[in-house]
């Protein structure tokens, strides 16, 4: 066991979050119970405000929708990713040129190789996140009696998102390792960037672990490491939690 699960703090689970250390399905679904109490009362459980996705499709929404809930799910330290509005965070940067490869490099030759030499595939990122969800709601029709991902239960949905993780599942034109880490890496982010990406509704991830945002007074907060910051978070917008 790490110092860090032995002594957590919310500090620590923010850092490990977003610079980016593994964090998979079970890590993912954990963040919340490796995080302190905190000094407010949790949020309530709630559902994110009505959208709807201009780029995925019905079935593929009720993918995003399950597969995010059980990797950020709501419990007593803070919200889910549902209801904080990541799958509308997904659905907005599947629509930007980034998603589109727009500054990837997007020529052959498209090799296997090392991942020391980043990604080599064909694809863009809205490709892997769309090629995935057909893909793996395809693998559990064959697997689980023409069910889709979303109508699994709980338990079987994890066990689902496990198995990608660890490329236990071969998908169909897609490494379910690949497809995993890059829609685990778009919750992350959905969860903790700025509200006006359309995630972090309220500023409710960055409430939850203390993280002040946009204040311009948090440079002299940054080594004290025995009390929590006083004030509440300030979004981009100027916006106060």
């Amino acid at each position: 066991m790490s110092d860090d699960q032995q002594s957590p703090s919310r500090r620590r689970a923010l850092i490990k979050t977003l610079v980016f250390v593994p964090m998979g399905a079970g890590a993912a679904a954990a963040l919340h119970q490796n995080l302190p109490n905190a000094t407010a009362a949790a949020p309530a459980e709630g559902k994110p405000d009505a959208y709807t996705p201009k780029f995925f499709t019905a079935s593929e929404w009720k993918f995003v929708i399950a597969a995010v809930d059980r990797l950020i799910p709501h419990d007593q330290h803070g919200p889910g990713a549902v209801e904080l509005g990541v799958p509308e965070f997904l659905d907005r940067h599947m629509q930007t040129p980034y998603a589109a490869g727009a500054i990837w490099y997007m020529q052959g030759p498209f090799l296997e190789a090392t991942s020391e030499f980043g990604y080599q595939g064909k694809l863009a990122l809205k490709d892997i996140i769309r090629v995935g969800i057909k893909a793996v709601d395809a693998h559990c029709a064959s697997s689980f009696s023409g069910k889709a991902f979303a109508d699994l239960d709980v338990r079987m949905q994890e066990t689902v998102l496990k198995d990608l993780e660890e490329g236990k599942i071969k998908l169909a034109d897609i490494s379910s390792k690949l497809f995993f880490a890059d829609f685990l890496a778009e919750v992350r982010a959905g969860y903790f960037a700025d509200p006006s990406h359309g995630g972090n509704k309220n500023m409710g991830a960055w409430k939850m672990i203390g993280y002040p945002g946009m204040r311009g007074d948090y440079l002299e907060w940054v080594k004290i490491r025995d009390k929590p910051y006083p004030l509440g978070p300030v979004d981009l917008a100027g916006r106060r939690g």
